[in-house]
């Protein structure tokens, strides 16, 4: 691992921590990863522990956001928390992220106290392990980043032409990480925006790189199914069921290396062609 990388990752990690302001007031930065605005996922991961430091013996379980309007890389986010509903089996908070007085984003979380009950998955794909693929960097991104990418069919998405709606790829982060399952969870929120747009844009040989191409996301919601750790391999398993009014859908599923479904990924992301 690069110095770059470890770096790379500290300052995430610290990022996501966030200031504590007032009971329900937290503060972040941000980090510039090439993209234009503010990159979603940071967004997701702050929100989400900004939700969890209110939360108390219970653990997130899912999450449902809004980006409203495009973070400036140079500011504060603040993060200002609702505490919806604190009950005994289900805690609920609603989180909205505010920059220059304005809202940027919002987002739902549902927290649930760890109980026994039925279990089952889907089966894990087929997919060669990441000790057989090359590193790569996400689109947008910078190499030293925190998160290391392995893409199953590493093609570059400028040059490709249309391919079939659908992604595979090996991701963790860059070091260890401590053991804390919340952080392990931001992480992962963090890491899931890389690249999950793109899958609806193969289809028609377009790409966020090509002149006259915009892609915003515009939601993204996550459930967290069992525990598992962001620094070791997980494969993310994506793919774009439909694209119709400039809006491309994708779905997408987390496996560790055992093949334990860990969680599983939805966004809706506008598409715009400028000719």
């Amino acid at each position: 691992m690069s110095p770059g990388r470890a770096q790379a990752l500290q300052s995430l990690v610290a990022q996501l921590q966030l200031e504590q302001l007032e009971k329900n007031l937290f503060r972040g930065t941000s980090t510039d990863i090439g993209a234009p605005a503010v990159f979603g996922g940071q967004v997701l991961g702050q929100a989400l522990m900004a939700a969890a430091r209110t939360v108390d013996g219970h653990a997130a379980h899912s999450l449902h956001g809004y980006f409203l309007r495009a973070g400036d890389k140079a500011a504060p986010i603040v993060y200002d928390v609702d505490r919806i509903r604190d009950g005994a089996s289900f805690t609920t908070r609603r989180v909205v992220a505010i920059q220059h007085g304005e809202p940027i984003f919002h987002m739902s979380a549902s927290f649930h106290r760890r109980e026994e009950g039925v279990s089952h998955q889907c089966a894990m794909p087929e997919a060669p392990p990441p000790e057989d693929l090359t590193p790569r960097a996400g689109p947008r991104v910078r190499v030293e980043g925190p998160i290391e990418f392995r893409y199953v069919d590493p093609r570059d998405p400028v040059t490709a032409g249309p391919r079939p709606p659908h992604s595979q790829l090996w991701l963790r982060t860059a070091d260890v990480l401590p053991d804390d399952p919340l952080l392990h969870q931001a992480m992962l929120a963090y890491a899931s925006d890389y690249s999950f747009m793109g899958v609806a844009m193969q289809p028609h040989g377009l790409a966020f790189q090509q002149p006259g191409v915009q892609g915003v996301s515009l939601d993204h919601a996550m459930w967290f199914h069992r525990d598992f750790r962001c620094d070791d391999w997980l494969l993310y398993d994506a793919d774009s069921p439909s694209a119709e009014h400039a809006r491309g859908f994708c779905r997408g599923a987390l496996f560790d290396r055992a093949g334990r479904l860990v969680a599983s990924v939805a966004q809706e992301g506008l598409i715009r062609v400028r000719r």
